[in-house]
């Protein structure tokens, strides 16, 4: 099946109030909401969110949900994690800037990379870890 909308390797998140990352995620690092499906009793059944043709998933945590013996959130295991997410983006001085002033706590400030672009690491309200560059990995070498 030939993929012609975008990304063919989209992150999924899991967040205890989804409806907030959401908005932090649009508003502090330039996602646009692409689709929200909501629960009858507010939860976010499933999201999805874009950067450039790049897509995340989100949904809510459910303690009642069959997934959640396989996956945990940041609060769960004292802010670590087994994955991160990197965006692409061509303006990272003015993301950085956004992210900043939306709160974003910096793991890593804004650098020059010697391979180049800029790039910094931030964690969103429920502490996951998002890297955002300038670095494209798909220009050719």
């Amino acid at each position: 099946m030939e993929n012609t909308h975008g990304s063919t390797v989209i992150p999924g998140v899991r967040y205890r109030d989804c409806v907030a990352a959401i908005e932090w995620l649009c508003n502090a690092l330039g996602f646009a909401k692409h689709a929200v499906y909501m629960g009858d009793d507010g939860t976010v059944m499933h999201a999805e969110l874009t950067s450039g043709n790049g897509m995340i998933m989100l949904g809510s945590t459910q303690r009642d949900s069959p997934y959640k013996q396989y996956a945990t959130t940041p609060e769960e295991t004292g802010g670590r994690e087994t994955h991160s997410v990197a965006i692409i983006v061509e303006d990272c001085d003015a993301v950085y800037a956004q992210a900043k002033a939306a709160g974003a706590q910096m793991v890593f400030d804004l650098e020059e990379k010697p391979y180049g672009g800029k790039v910094f690491t931030c964690r969103d309200p429920e502490g996951y870890l998002w890297h955002v560059g300038s670095y494209n990995p798909w220009e050719p070498k």
